[in-house]
């Protein structure tokens, strides 16, 4: 059986579970694709350079000619490869435009018996997509509190409890900070970031109120699209307030355990933000084993940026909460409860 199906049918019937086939080349899937998918390419990179020559160099029947003959022996691995993903037949099937790609593939397996839905306008329509979810308006609530406060682990506890969150960071694989790759998988394209927050927002459309932290326009290398960060940063906000030496024990916690010479490094690299004079007095001290030492001046660093960027924001703060020793489940319940000012 195969049919085709609009980008919101599409997305909703994938959201039941079923697979979803990316027909496009491996380097194309790297660069974004749906959250989700697995990659069954029916031309990998060096065939699909060869077919584009062959287009541009003899036309377009000789290109299709010509790519029936690359991909015509693989046909029965496909089968098998899909159908080990789908036990009960049915999948979801995109390449770049809904063009020649999906619909070889889906022949091929709907000729196979499985039930086979092609995306119309394939991927390029996924894409518009995406990128329409950032111009809604969101009911966004900022988490907001200086570095060392606890807004991650916070978040992952309004979740338990049900709150809608969305985990930026996560999505970026960077917490944020110079320091904030360490121990991370390497960050998505930026494409696969705006993909990965869209298809989070679009299972959010119900929600009351959604918890995001406060991030500044980039996380690591990856940019906040603007039309959200706009949103985020005139959205109303919480902030965690916690101790100066409570908050330096937590990052030690988080970054001591990392080589020393991998932190100096890191450290190095704010130099012209931070300051020759104050990066030298962080470098020395973790030099000399001291990690108190090296993390204050970052701290204060961090903390004179905290400090301009609310004042830059055009959302209101809505409630400061002083906490001290509590665990982020306790600060997330008491977050839950809270009334404005």
């Amino acid at each position: 059986m195969l049919s085709t199906s609009s980008i919101v049918e599409f997305v909703g019937s994938v959201k039941t579970g079923a697979p979803v086939f990316d027909a496009r080349s491996p380097k194309e899937f790297g660069a974004g694709h749906i959250p989700g998918a697995y990659n069954l390419p029916l031309l990998n990179d060096e065939e699909r350079h060869e077919i584009g020559t062959t287009y541009k160099q003899t036309g377009r029947d000789a290109a299709v000619r010509r790519g029936y003959e690359l991909v015509g022996h693989k046909f029965a691995a496909y089968i098998d490869e899909a159908k080990s993903y789908a036990p009960h037949g049915k999948v979801y099937i995109y390449c770049w435009r809904g063009g020649i790609r999906s619909n070889t593939m889906a022949w091929l397996l709907s000729s196979a018996g499985m039930d086979v839905t092609l995306l119309e306008g394939g991927y390029k329509e996924f894409r518009r997509w995406s990128l329409a979810h950032f111009e809604q308006v969101w009911p966004l609530l900022i988490l907001s509190g200086k570095t060392g406060a606890g807004k991650t682990e916070i978040l992952h506890e309004l979740t338990i409890l049900g709150e809608s969150v969305l985990d930026l960071e996560a999505f970026a694989n960077h917490r944020g900070s110079a320091f904030g790759s360490l121990g991370l998988p390497e960050q998505p394209t930026q494409e696969m970031f705006e993909n990965k927050i869209a298809w989070a927002l679009s299972e959010m459309v119900s929600s009351k109120r959604i918890w995001v932290e406060n991030e500044s326009r980039f996380i690591g290398r990856l940019r906040i699209p603007d039309a959200f960060f706009n949103q985020t940063n005139s959205a109303s906000l919480v902030s965690i307030d916690r101790d100066l030496n409570e908050r330096a024990a937590r990052i030690l916690k988080e970054y001591g355990g990392f080589d020393h010479a991998m932190l100096a490094e890191k450290t190095r690299g704010i130099t012209k933000r931070m300051g020759g004079d104050r990066v030298k007095i962080s470098i020395d001290a973790l030099e000399a084993g001291d990690l108190m030492g090296w993390v204050l001046p970052l701290l204060d660093y961090y903390d004179r940026n905290y400090a301009h960027s609310v004042q830059e924001r055009k959302g209101k703060c809505e409630r400061i909460l002083t906490v001290s020793q509590e665990s982020a489940a306790e600060v997330a319940r008491e977050l839950l409860f809270l009334k404005p000012n």
